[in-house]
């Protein structure tokens, strides 16, 4: 049973090679029983797909987190479809991560992402975590 009061986080990877970061993401929300779905939607491949997700989830979703590799697109694509807090996790595919990192993070304005370190799905949970006790107070 979904506990309403926890709120709800949506985990969306670019591809299933993430699945490592977001096995350590959800752990985290695991830990903390948070409501979570992972869903696979790439933002190049399948823009369509991603913006009915977006569009379809919004009333449930309190925030994203983006979980993608080399030009790390989907966090900002994601941001500019909702007005939702998106944390994007930049992954280490090539470059050392640091072209996802550079993509994650330099955001248009009024297109924010909060950004995480590099493969760092754990430290993105914790973050949706605090932005939930905002809104969700008798959190602990």
């Amino acid at each position: 049973m979904v506990d309403l009061m926890k709120g709800f986080v949506s985990i969306i990877a670019g591809s299933k090679s993430d699945e490592s970061v977001v096995n350590k993401t959800v752990d985290v929300l695991k830990e903390y029983e948070i409501n979570h779905e992972v869903k696979y939607i790439s933002a190049h491949r399948e823009p369509e797909k991603l913006k009915e997700y977006v569009k379809n989830s919004e009333s449930k979703i309190d925030v994203y987190i983006c979980i993608a590799g080399l030009s790390a697109a989907l966090p900002g694509v994601v941001a500019s479809q909702t007005s939702r807090p998106v944390i994007g996790v930049p992954v280490h595919v090539k470059l050392d991560g640091l072209d996802a990192l550079l993509s994650t993070m330099q955001m248009p304005s009024g297109v924010p992402v909060a950004t995480v370190g590099i493969d760092n799905g754990k430290n993105a949970a914790h973050l949706a975590i605090r932005i939930l006790k905002l809104k969700y107070t008798e959190m602990k």
